[in-house]
């Protein structure tokens, strides 16, 4: 049975992926912030039979990722998934920056995938697929920025990227695939209502891509459907 840890497993993209990998019969470790308030997510792993398992992880306390971690340890993963996120800060205008916003933003989009990865790294690398997923943006390309603004986010978004890149160099040698992926504009909490998908066919096409991905993939930006995005 292949196994996968999703982190912001509480809501939108991570709550579907959930749900698809365990219906799929995948073994699942579901990671949020307070499992107390994660209804839904605690109604699917009772009705799971045992194949969803919610962990308490805030990707921005290192102490909580460390926890985590432990409580699995020795437990391969073969899949990791990088989800949890914040979005952007309002109302932050260049004269009028909120620099205290801008880094809880660096430290959730940006250190928080990072933790994970240094907290889970030997789960990832005694399980048989080896991969790490982190979902990025479209944001966080630089070559993609025609309307400037959002300095916050997309910084944050631009920064995982370089830091999954390094990654995907230093884990190579043991065989680990890391790759940074934009989910598309999903309707979610975080995408708003005038997103083009909704959360399943979003996770399904991101599905599709993780399972094709190939050892010399490791160190790639690729768009939901599989095609290589501009860096």
């Amino acid at each position: 049975m292949s196994t996968v840890l999703v982190t912001g497993a509480n809501r939108g993209l991570g709550l579907e992926f959930v749900r698809q990998y365990a219906a799929d019969g995948w073994r699942v470790f579901a990671g949020c912030r307070d499992p107390g308030a994660a209804k839904e997510l605690d109604r699917l792993a009772a009705a799971s039979g045992g194949k969803v398992r919610v962990l308490a992880l805030d990707v921005t306390d290192t102490a909580s990722v460390r926890a985590a971690a432990q409580s699995l340890a020795g437990e391969p993963i073969d899949l990791l998934i990088n989800n949890a996120g914040v979005g952007a800060p309002k109302n932050q205008r260049l004269g009028s920056l909120d620099y205290a916003a801008w880094a809880r933003v660096l430290d959730a989009n940006t250190m928080g995938p990072m933790r994970v990865v240094e907290a889970f790294l030997e789960n990832v690398a005694a399980g048989g697929e080896r991969r790490i997923v982190t979902l990025t943006s479209a944001m966080g390309s630089i070559a993609d920025n025609a309307s400037g603004g959002s300095y916050a986010y997309r910084s944050s978004k631009a920064a995982v990227n370089i830091v999954m890149k390094s990654l995907s160099i230093d884990l190579a040698p043991r065989g680990i695939t890391c790759v940074v992926v934009h989910p598309g504009w999903v309707r979610t909490d975080m995408g708003g209502p005038g997103g083009k998908l909704d959360p399943p066919e979003s996770v399904a096409a991101l599905r599709r891509l993780i399972a094709g991905l190939r050892p010399q993939d490791t160190g790639r930006f690729f768009n939901y459907d599989g095609k290589p995005y501009p860096w």
